[in-house]
């Protein structure tokens, strides 16, 4: 009871909070000369520096990436930073949603917001990690670059070249994609997260490992008896030329199949 007293009292703060300053964020901002930019995320917030460069004024609310954002609880400060900014980035799709009660908590027509997750082009079942997603990633910039430009059109132009060196940033990458895709399309591959999902199908690799079981370990969890993974599960999983891991310790349900013991171990660390 005590809690969500807590919690209506934090919103009704943040909402006087909106009143009092969504009409002011445009002549802080003039005054000065950049482009408040709030990200939920230090991902998305670097992304903004890159495009937004001296014109934009950037603060992400999560750095920490021992922290939780299924799980962050917001504050006053973050309420007064969301309510004076023209420009709020957030990933959506259940991944942030105390961003969403910020926003709602201080309404502002004039300001702009861009949701990862509604506009990104390649999306997974039950994985809201779009920005994993180099195609993701390129239109998640351009969505920036376009709300700075109405944010700010004195420096269009500077938003505009500063987005094409973002993109080229990336060639190397899809470059790398493109080689392995080239080279090794076909090759089956096991996962212990369902995020690298959204590299193996730009790459045509052959996933063999179970979506559950893929779940289950990113959840941290051991499969149920019933989705343990079957005899002939773990023959596919056998002729795995590559296991993609997290910079954590496979659990042993995975780590007893005979392919995976055999096959070449990959870190994908966040």
């Amino acid at each position: 009871m005590h809690a969500k007293r807590a919690g209506i009292a934090l919103l009704l703060s943040i909402s006087l909070l909106g009143l009092f300053t969504a009409c002011n964020s445009s002549s802080l901002a003039q005054s000065s000369g950049k482009t408040n930019v709030v990200a939920a995320e230090n991902f998305y917030g670097d992304i903004a520096k890159q495009v937004g460069g001296e014109h934009v004024n950037v603060s992400s609310v999560l750095s920490d990436p021992n922290v939780d954002p299924h799980e962050y609880e917001s504050n006053v400060e973050n309420g007064k930073a969301v309510a004076t900014a023209q420009l709020v980035i957030q990933n959506g799709g259940g991944y942030d949603e105390w961003m969403k009660k910020l926003l709602d908590a201080s309404p502002n027509d004039n300001r702009s917001v861009v949701t990862a997750f509604d506009i990104a082009p390649q999306k997974l079942p039950d994985n809201e990690h779009v920005w994993y997603s180099p195609q993701n990633v390129k239109v998640i910039a351009s969505s920036i670059a376009t709300a700075l430009k109405k944010q700010d059109a004195t420096h269009a132009a500077d938003y505009d070249a500063n987005l094409k060196k973002f993109d080229d940033s990336l060639q190397a990458l899809e470059q790398k994609i493109s080689e392995i895709k080239s080279q090794y399309a076909g090759t089956p591959v096991g996962l212990t997260e369902t995020i690298f999902l959204y590299q193996t199908g730009p790459m045509g690799l052959d996933v063999k490992t179970p979506g559950e079981l893929q779940k289950a370990i990113a959840e941290g969890n051991d499969p149920p008896r019933t989705r343990s993974p079957s005899p002939i599960t773990r023959s596919r999983m056998a002729r795995s030329k590559f296991l993609s891991t997290m910079s954590r310790p496979i659990r042993p349900s995975l780590a007893s199949s005979s392919g995976m013991r055999r096959a070449r171990t990959f870190p994908l660390c966040l």
